[in-house]
């Protein structure tokens, strides 16, 4: 059976539609798997760094649960990335990721049509994950395919029916994820 580690890197779950459904769906569906909420667990960002390290050591596959904030991770994910990724533990010649898994799922504010050449970003999608290539590639870590979900905006949620949509389009997104992590074993 393979062993997900899940990393809610949401600066604040509690104001979230989606990250948070999308959490709670999977969390239903996998028990078996371990989240970490960020924000609940280190609201002064202050990462138990030895435990944040153990939970990636006892995965098999590592998945970041993330909002795309300014065409990146949130602050409070970058950090964790920063504190926690360390040489020797992730990379160099003692890492200790060497050969796990790592799967993005992730939601943007944006619609998916204002990240392609033509739209508004006059960027493609992908062409924003390069950085996490990049990490998974010095990580000795298999990046899988993203999962991502568009269209989920703070701004889109003024009507319950916004509302629902949001919660509807989470819940496929956590189907999704739910799938791929099972596929895995």
């Amino acid at each position: 059976m393979t062993r997900a580690l899940i990393i809610s890197g949401h600066p604040n779950l509690k104001e979230s539609i989606a990250n948070a459904t999308i959490l709670t769906a999977v969390a239903a569906a996998l028990p078996e798997a371990e989240i970490r909420y960020l924000d609940s667990l280190y609201p002064d960002y202050r990462f138990d760094i030895d435990a944040e390290q153990q939970a990636l050591l006892r995965a098999d596959v590592i998945v970041w649960q993330f909002p795309f904030s300014w065409y990146a991770l949130p602050g409070l994910m970058k950090l964790w990335i920063d504190e926690v990724f360390l040489h020797g533990f992730s990379h160099g010649s003692t890492s200790k990721l060497n050969g796990k898994k790592l799967l993005l799922s992730f939601t943007t504010g944006a619609p998916q049509e204002a990240f392609s050449a033509e739209g508004w970003f006059g960027h493609d999608l992908n062409d924003y994950l390069l950085p996490f290539r990049t990490t998974a590639g010095l990580c000795n870590l298999e990046l899988l395919p993203p999962i991502h979900t568009s269209g989920v905006s703070y701004m889109a949620r003024i009507e319950e029916s916004q509302i629902s949509q949001q919660k509807e389009a989470a819940r496929e997104h956590a189907a999704r994820l739910v799938a791929a992590i099972k596929a895995l074993s």
